[in-house]
């Protein structure tokens, strides 16, 4: 299953989104983590303790190879440089199993506090003034679109703040939306965005209250909210603790580290409590391939009349492939 955390600036995505994928990874479950957002924090979430965690070549610089790799033996893209982050796969794309033995996977993945990651990279000093950063997103979206996961893999996407992430069709390659909201009207004001553009899309999304420090605030995200709030997480001083720097480092590829599977989970009981109630949640979807792919392609159409044909000169929809059948089914 793939899952976006969205929220407002500070509202602690990042942080849920790391949460996450260490409750999942520490279950034993295969996970990637993927940071899609402008701030590269998620390492260091993943890693609490580690001054400096490690991190793979990020995707976004480099996306020429991504696209050839991508491409596969595909007739319908001319070229690895005519296509764009929205080009579906089709017959003959090269489709990716999750954490599969391939060279996307092989470089771009390496392992921040026992979990996978996978990173989108900085927006850097070469970028200012004539890119977005969408671009470097690019590589996340055409990754998802060719991207075969199955029952029981899970991938976890710290995406961008605020409701940035509806620039591009990235935000319909997900399964389940959780954004994560404080009890305050600014922090409830993002998933009003959310919500109104998703519904025209048919995404689901649950909202995730953070940094709940009473009944009080607990009732304002009721009211603000209604059924769409799931579950929520109070003040949590080992949360406080790692995003200080006061959290040992760990070897996790110990079978006894703290982040090995079936370890004890260091969080507060009501914290781990909603994270179970964030899997369970997950785990309750049902796979729509056909709603991912009609997307895919509507969005294609989409960048292709608005930029893409006359930035490549050519007809993009020429690219979608009618006879394609998504899922497990195309693998073979």
């Amino acid at each position: 299953m793939r899952i976006a955390f969205v929220g407002k600036g500070g509202s602690g995505k990042t942080t849920l989104s790391a949460l996450f994928a260490r409750h999942l990874a520490r279950s034993g479950a295969l996970v990637l983590a993927i940071d899609g957002d402008i701030n590269q924090h998620l390492a260091q979430a993943l890693a609490p303790g580690e001054e400096r965690p490690r991190t793979p070549p990020p995707l976004g610089p480099d996306l020429p190879a991504v696209k050839a790799l991508l491409r596969g033996t595909n007739p319908r893209i001319s070229t690895p440089d005519s296509m764009i982050k929205t080009t579906p796969p089709g017959r003959g794309s090269r489709l990716l199993r999750l954490l599969g033995d391939d060279e996307l996977h092989t470089r771009h993945v390496s392992r921040a506090g026992g979990v996978p990651l996978m990173v989108t990279g900085e927006f850097d000093e070469s970028d200012l003034g004539v890119a977005c950063y969408h671009s470097k997103l690019g590589a996340v979206e055409l990754y998802l679109g060719h991207l075969v996961d199955g029952p029981g893999e899970y991938v976890v996407v710290d995406m961008t703040a605020g409701a940035d992430a509806f620039a591009s069709g990235l935000f319909t390659r997900f399964d389940l939306t959780f954004l994560v909201a404080e009890p305050t009207r600014k922090g409830v004001s993002v998933y009003r965005q959310y919500r109104d553009h998703a519904r025209e899309f048919g995404i689901r999304i649950a909202v995730v209250g953070n940094k709940v420090t009473g009944e009080d605030d607990l009732l304002f995200l009721k009211e603000q909210v209604g059924d769409d709030l799931l579950t929520h997480l109070v003040h949590s001083d080992w949360v406080r603790a790692a995003e200080q720097g006061r959290v040992p480092p760990q070897a996790t590829d110990t079978p006894d580290a703290p982040d090995a599977p079936n370890a004890p989970d260091p969080l507060e009981p009501h914290n781990r409590h909603a994270l179970n109630v964030l899997r369970e949640t997950v785990d309750a979807q049902s796979r729509d391939w056909d709603r991912l792919h009609r997307h895919a392609v509507e969005f294609h159409l989409r960048n292709a009349r608005a930029w893409a044909d006359a930035r490549t000169g050519e007809d993009l929809a020429a690219q979608v492939d009618p006879d394609f059948v998504p899922g497990p089914a195309a693998l073979a």
